[in-house]
């Protein structure tokens, strides 16, 4: 699934840079087309990769995506911190489930959020 990200990420004229994740969520470090917004980027991404993914004989029926989605800017200095950590996402959540670290993320950048809008 990861590899078909990044062709989907290539057809949409971003810059697939890493892409990863564990069995409830997936991380795509991306650029982003000057000609593209985010929304249509995400539901692109999930449409195509959903279709995909229904016609593997692996995946799981009731596989889908969550409606919602986080985006998040990274400065250039950043890159290769974010890229360590994409890349160790299964023993990094060995000690803090998505849910958990969402919200730490949001509080330790002050980021206002409810919690009936972050999950379904």
């Amino acid at each position: 699934m990861h590899a078909y990200l990044g062709g989907i990420v290539k057809e949409l004229g971003c810059k697939p840079i890493r892409i990863g994740g564990v069995e409830d969520h997936v991380h795509l470090l991306t650029t982003l087309s000057r000609t593209l917004a985010i929304a249509d980027f995400i539901k692109e991404t999930k449409r195509v990769s959903s279709i995909w993914g229904h016609q593997r004989q692996n995946t799981p029926k009731a596989f889908q995506w969550q409606s919602g989605y986080g985006v998040f800017s990274v400065s250039h200095s950043q890159l290769e911190p974010v890229i360590r950590y994409i890349d160790n996402q299964q023993e990094h959540h060995t000690r803090y489930d998505f849910q958990t670290e969402l919200r730490e993320l949001f509080r330790r950048h002050q980021v206002e959020f409810d919690e009936r809008y972050l999950w379904d």
